[in-house]
């Protein structure tokens, strides 16, 4: 997309003091996934599978709070002062995206 139609494009990553922790965390998630599929391949017992996913889902919840910590502190609370109000509506829309996968 070029950056007239992509109003994100423009924006630097505000998860970049936190990218090392992000990145850990999801190779970790990748690990589980790949874990919970050897389980399913080798059928392991319902609950054990379910465990392990639950394990998944809480890792994804908590890698996702932490980037959207990232976006208030850098994205919000240091936005420009003249886009305040689509900034707001920008994180107010991200918090409900965030909270229909994970709830």
């Amino acid at each position: 997309m070029s950056d007239q139609t992509d109003p994100s494009a423009s924006r630097p990553a505000s998860y970049s003091a936190d990218k090392a922790r992000i990145r850990n965390r999801l190779r970790r998630l990748e690990g589980q996934v790949r874990g919970v599929q050897r389980m399913v391949d080798e059928d392991e017992y319902c609950l054990d599978i379910l465990t392990q996913l639950s394990a998944v889902i809480a890792g994804a919840r908590a890698t996702g709070l932490l980037i959207l910590e990232d976006h208030v502190r850098g994205c919000v609370i240091d936005g420009d002062p003249d886009e305040r109000e689509a900034t707001l509506a920008e994180l107010i829309e991200a918090i409900e995206r965030f909270s229909r996968t994970v709830g």
